[in-house]
C-alpha cells in the first residue's frame, strides 16, 4: 500500500568552499549540545553555516564530503 505523504529522501548537495581560506568546522553549544557543521575564514575567523548535524552518520557524509580525516570542533 502506498502512502499519500511518504517521505523523500533529502540529499544535500556537496559543499563548496574555498580550500585555500576555508576550513571545516563543526561548531557545538555548550547549552544544549546542537552541532552546526560548516567553514571558517581562516584570516576573518567569519563563520559560513553549512547544515545542522544530527547523527554520526551526518558528520561522516561531512567529513567525506570535505575530504578530511577529522573535522575540529568549537564551542
Amino acid at each position: 500500500m502506498r502512502s499519500l505523504f511518504s517521505r523523500k529522501e533529502k540529499t544535500q548537495p556537496k559543499p563548496e568552499y574555498d580550500k585555500e581560506n576555508e576550513v571545516p568546522v563543526l561548531r557545538c553549544s555548550i547549552c544544549n549540545g546542537e552541532q552546526v557543521a560548516g567553514f571558517k575564514d581562516r584570516r576573518s575567523g567569519h563563520f559560513r553555516e553549512y547544515s545542522v548535524i544530527r547523527s554520526q552518520q551526518e558528520l561522516e557524509t561531512f567529513r567525506l564530503q570535505c575530504g578530511v580525516d577529522q573535522v575540529p570542533k568549537e564551542y
